[in-house]
């Protein structure tokens, strides 16, 4: 109801999505650092266990190889594991000059290589050399053109004047399957994780919001005067926040109540001088007479239209005040059904739901009151008002009559201040216009328009809170 609030405030996304997606997404980065610092964990663990193994061989290796006559080695022993006698089988050894060119034959080899050679790199073979026998690991082309782990030693066999270069390899495609297995199952593991911890984070910041939307509702309450001021339980961050909720309700109705006691006190300030000058020249039948109270009559629909006006517009910054328009309508109702009842009018009234004017009673009673009044002055025989709830905490009071109704530009002249079309009908000429001043001081508003009845239509719309409940007639 009030445009120019929009000016002020600024939505900008949702507090819940903004706490849920900043700890979804500081949660998702560590499960994600967590997936793959665990899968490198895995995968170093697997290459260390595959290095140890190749390790092992080339040691049983360098015990077993002996320095033949003829300038060869010889293996003393067979390794137990078959694979190494099955060709192409993804394990091998390989003994070979240490000085040799890197494509030049083995000395000696194991069966599964069949014919084919282990190439190492230059580096690999120097990096071997410097090590004084030690284990180096690394990695090449087996002969089947799978990646190969190595172990490779250069040492001295007795026997022989040269050191040679043994090498123990292994295919590395099941270590490498046995990590991204690993590697799948963590992801898959920590996505499930994943989902619960982002169930977990929306519970955690809807129960840690749940006193912000608490209070959201009892400030909502005190507006639409269900209570007069915030109460229950809050943490202590929140205190303050209501404390000071709760005092500025209180100025707030301090300022209302210091308004309304200065209106008074002016309406009374006024009315008292003006109503002596009124008296005093009711006797005159002169000339002066006559206008001093035309002026004074002029002077109290002033007044009274000022002042009505002024306290209109501190109730409607009023928090808490309410009306219940069912009520309102059925004490208008009665009273002008017997006022006009000599005249043969129809007065029917029409309440759907129970609907709330947000404001005072004394105003809805100006309002409606004005509308009702006037149509019963002008009808022929009915007269019908109807209120309903119309969204968007508005409501919509209409009221109808079967009389000369107005055309379009009287409809707009009508409302200006002291404007009368009939001089004859009694009355200021300010029924209308006040009904036009109080609407828009609650930012509501007033149309005129054709009713179906044949007259005037007259729709108000104000601010108002809705209730269930039943249609009253």
């Amino acid at each position: 109801m009030s445009p120019g609030s929009s000016d002020l405030l600024i939505e900008r996304g949702s507090l819940l999505r903004r706490l849920s997606l900043l700890a979804l997404g500081w949660g998702v980065i560590l499960l994600a650092v967590g997936a793959v610092s665990l899968t490198a964990v895995f995968r170093q663990t697997v290459l260390t266990d595959l290095d140890n193994r190749q390790a092992s061989i080339a040691e049983f290796l360098l015990i077993q190889l002996e320095a033949t006559p003829d300038g060869g080695v010889a293996l003393t022993r067979d390794l137990l594991d078959p694979r190494f006698g099955q060709v192409f089988s993804g394990r091998y050894w390989q003994v070979s000059e240490a000085d040799g060119a890197a494509d030049a034959e083995p000395i000696e080899r194991s069966r599964s290589l069949w014919d084919e050679t282990i190439r190492i790199s230059d580096s690999l073979r120097a990096e071997a050399i410097d090590a004084n026998g030690q284990p180096v690991a690394g990695n090449a082309a087996g002969p089947d053109g799978e990646p190969l782990r190595l172990s490779v030693r250069a040492v001295l066999l007795p026997g022989r004047e040269s050191p040679v270069i043994i090498i123990a390899a292994e295919d590395r495609r099941p270590s490498d399957r046995r990590v991204w297995t690993f590697g799948l199952a963590a992801a898959g593991l920590l996505a499930g994780f994943a989902i619960l911890l982002a169930v977990g984070v929306v519970v955690q910041v809807r129960v840690g919001l749940s006193p912000v939307l608490k209070l959201r509702r009892a400030v909502a309450r005190v507006r639409d005067g269900e209570t007069q001021k915030i109460s229950g339980e809050f943490p202590s961050e929140m205190m303050p926040l209501a404390n000071e909720l709760n005092a500025l309700i209180d100025h707030s109705r301090e300022v209302v109540e210091r308004a309304r006691t200065h209106v008074g006190n002016l309406a009374h300030a006024l009315k008292t001088p003006i109503t002596v000058l009124s008296n005093e020249a009711r006797g005159d039948e002169t000339r002066l007479g006559d206008l001093v109270r035309r002026q004074s009559e002029a002077m109290t629909a002033q007044v009274d239209h000022h002042l009505r006006r002024a306290r209109a517009a501190a109730n409607a910054k009023a928090i808490g005040a309410r009306t219940p328009v069912n009520e309102v309508l059925d004490d208008l109702g009665r009273t002008l059904r017997r006022i006009y009842a000599r005249r043969g009018i129809t007065l029917d009234w029409q309440v759907d739901g129970e609907p709330v004017f947000r404001g005072e009673r004394q105003d809805l009673e100006d309002l409606t009151g004005n509308l009702m009044d006037n149509a019963c002055k002008w009808a022929q025989a009915n007269v019908r008002v109807s209120a309903a709830h119309a969204g968007d905490n508005t409501i919509v009071l209409t009221v109808e009559d079967d009389g000369p109704g107005l055309d379009p530009e009287a409809r707009e002249r009508v409302l200006g201040r002291g404007v009368r079309l009939d001089e004859q009908a009694p009355g200021t000429g300010f029924g209308l216009s006040i009904v036009s001043d109080l609407v828009k001081a609650y930012g509501g508003e007033l149309a005129l328009d054709v009713s179906p009845l044949g007259g005037l239509r007259a729709s108000l719309t104000l601010p108002g809170v809705v209730r269930t409940g039943e249609t009253r007639h």
